[in-house]
């Protein structure tokens, strides 16, 4: 056996030795070690399809929006005009909190790190052009996600494109909202209820819809380790699924259209290895915990970000490393589809020569290195199956004591998975702090001066021009028929009924976002974290 160094850990805090040989994986610590079967089959250890990228790449997708819709639609035109093979749609601030650009706390925030949508208008504009029976599109909203996933199939039918054949992602994770992100709109129950009902919605009218893509990201950015980013994510998967199971659904008619997003970090071993721990994790909790039977069910797939908390304001062109780095790590590890960071966004929204720069490095990845040229690459290195069974051990200590605590929800209530992102994150900045964890150009290998890159600037004009928009829509519709639908959500609320359908007729109507989202937070009231003043 090898001697491990106490002194030298991986970034989640595994010692790591100098050397390992045959026979150093103790394989009785975890209750899976060993399991790796082939690419393609159970327990997934080594990616969910059988050849990998040797059949089909990776999907890039370029997180872009700020501005007006008009504005993201040249941008996202731009993209796939420049190789991107799906959308990803970056709202901001005030659309994520369920607010109107003409919100009293929207004011310095409309159009600024995504873009500004109030209504069925604003979602015209934002796809106009773009044939969505063509494209795949990725949504990051969480407590409104049913919202504008329902303004999307609204502009898609007016394209005359079948829901059915609409691809594509809605974030809808709100639980971690509550653990490391803050954009919650209502208490964690009414959530998860809205997050049920958008199951049963889309497994009706959108089966090629994912209805959720589980994250882990924003957990791993608020400061978590990897241990903890896919504890906590697969802690609030299990809440999902057994709220849509306790709603009455079968667990197989969902549980297809669930997938993940997790970031990859510039630590690319910890981070394989946390990938490969994650699939076989999920696909035993599938099968085991739940009863799934189809092999879908139990396949994790995952969308990945390379770290945008990594990125450095100082010496800002060395973020080009880092994406490189960190998206080798998602695709050594068997990402389905990718984000690469611009280089300037620690600075400011994505310039168009930075979102192009971060395009390429994915297609450099995978037209100019081998990557992909078998599955799984980095199978059987005795340091990657060792950290993959030691992540995997710790992730199943951290599930058993959420478990003890009631479940993911009621942890949260608690406040248990924050505490221990803080603490995680405490830990790390004073070690940067102290030097002992080295950030180049940081607090290692500065430079006197920086030169700013040319940077992409919102101008604060663009709020003005939403809320000219907004009263020219509230003007024109038809008041009444809008208070009518709204009640109708209202209703929906207060009893079983599928929230989605009187919600699409509402939005159908000309209701706003907001508006929408009032209606339903008079029936479910707000949400105040524990620790809140």
């Amino acid at each position: 056996m090898s001697s491990h160094d106490p002194d030298v850990t991986t970034a989640s805090g595994i010692p790591a030795a100098a050397v390992y040989r045959p026979g150093d994986r103790p394989m009785d610590e975890a209750a899976y070690a060993g399991d790796l079967g082939d690419p393609g089959a159970f327990p997934y250890t080594r990616g969910v399809y059988g050849t990998m990228y040797r059949g089909r790449s990776w999907t890039t997708r370029q997180y872009a929006g700020f501005a007006t819709a008009a504005e993201s639609n040249a941008r996202y035109k731009y993209l796939l005009a420049e190789g991107q093979a799906g959308l990803s749609v970056a709202f901001d601030l005030p659309t994520q909190m369920g607010y109107d650009s003409d919100a009293d706390l929207a004011v310095g925030e409309v159009g600024k790190v995504g873009v500004a949508i109030d209504s069925l208008a604003d979602m015209r504009r934002l796809f106009d052009g773009i044939p969505l029976d063509e494209v795949s599109t990725s949504m990051t909203i969480n407590a409104p996600a049913s919202i504008l996933l329902l303004l999307y199939q609204l502009v898609a039918e007016e394209q005359g494109v079948r829901p059915s054949a609409l691809r594509g992602t809605i974030q809808n994770d709100v639980l971690k909202e509550y653990i490391a992100r803050g954009t919650y709109i209502f208490p964690p129950v009414p959530s998860l209820r809205i997050v049920t009902d958008t199951f049963a919605y889309c497994a009706r009218e959108l089966p090629r819809f994912n209805t959720i893509s589980i994250s882990g990201y924003h957990i791993a950015e608020a400061g978590a380790t990897a241990v903890q980013e896919i504890a906590f994510t697969l802690a609030n998967a299990i809440a999902y699924v057994e709220a849509a199971v306790d709603a009455g659904l079968d667990v197989d008619a969902f549980a297809p259209r669930l997938s993940f997003f997790f970031v990859a970090r510039c630590t690319l071993l910890e981070e394989v290895a946390k990938f490969r721990a994650a699939r076989r994790l999920w696909a035993h909790l599938m099968r085991d915990r739940f009863g799934a039977v189809d092999p879908r069910s139990q396949m994790l797939r995952f969308h990945t970000q390379t770290a945008g908390v990594q990125l450095t304001a100082q010496q800002a062109e060395v973020n080009l490393a880092r994406v490189t780095v960190q998206a080798l790590a998602a695709t050594l590890g068997g990402t389905q589809s990718l984000h690469a960071n611009a280089f300037d966004e620690a600075l400011a929204l994505p310039s168009e020569k930075a979102a192009r720069l971060a395009l390429r490095t994915q297609q450099v990845l995978a037209h100019e290195t081998d990557v992909g040229v078998t599955a799984d690459p980095l199978a059987g290195s005795w340091f990657i199956e060792t950290l993959t069974d030691e992540i995997e051990r710790r992730v199943q200590d951290y599930l058993r004591r959420i478990d003890d605590l009631g479940g993911a929800v009621h942890a949260i209530e608690q406040g248990y998975q924050k505490s221990e992102i803080e603490r995680s994150a405490y830990d790390l900045a004073q070690a940067i702090e102290r030097g002992d964890e080295v950030v180049v150009g940081v607090n290692r290998f500065t430079m006197d001066e920086d030169v700013e890159p040319e940077l992409q600037r919102v101008d604060d004009a663009v709020r003005e021009d939403q809320i000219a928009r907004l009263k020219r829509i509230r003007a024109e519709r038809d008041s009444d028929a809008v208070e009518a639908a709204l009640a109708d959500v209202a209703k929906a609320a207060e009893s079983s009924e599928n929230l989605l359908v009187p919600m699409r007729e509402a939005l159908r109507r000309m209701a706003t976002v907001g508006e929408v989202c009032d209606t339903l937070q008079r029936i479910y009231g707000s949400y105040r974290p524990p620790d809140a003043l």
